[in-house]
């Protein structure tokens, strides 16, 4: 941003409680319930200095999806494991019984198919 009084370069600090360096996104994202954040703009040329006040209204959680989170985890899990083997013989062993397992399993469109026809 440039300086409305001389067009030099602006800074912005946030505060109270933070570094100088924290990012105005970083500071609102980490701010609590009912927490004022202080943006200050500086102008280093001139002495241009602007403060805004932010508050906090209220923070609104979702929960996420068990299923997508505990899938999410055991891909994490397998990928970390793979990883960790340094033979090729056993990786493509691996791919072998997980396509052969994924033969086995009913597709979920058949699945979904057959629950809708009963």
């Amino acid at each position: 941003m440039d300086c409305p009084s001389c067009g030099g370069s602006v800074t912005l600090e946030t505060g109270p409680d933070r570094p100088l360096s924290t990012s105005v996104a970083s500071a609102i994202l980490a701010a609590d319930e009912d927490e004022q954040i202080v943006i200050t703009q500086n102008c280093w040329n001139c002495g241009w200095c602007e403060e805004r006040y932010i508050r906090v209204e209220s923070l609104e959680t979702a929960e996420g999806d068990d299923v997508a989170i505990k899938r999410a985890a055991l891909i994490d899990e397998i990928t970390d494991e793979l990883t960790a083997i340094d033979s090729l013989a056993t990786l493509e062993d691996a791919r072998a019984e997980i396509r052969r397992q994924r033969r086995l399993e009913p597709s979920s469109k058949e699945s979904t198919d057959k629950t809708r026809n009963k």
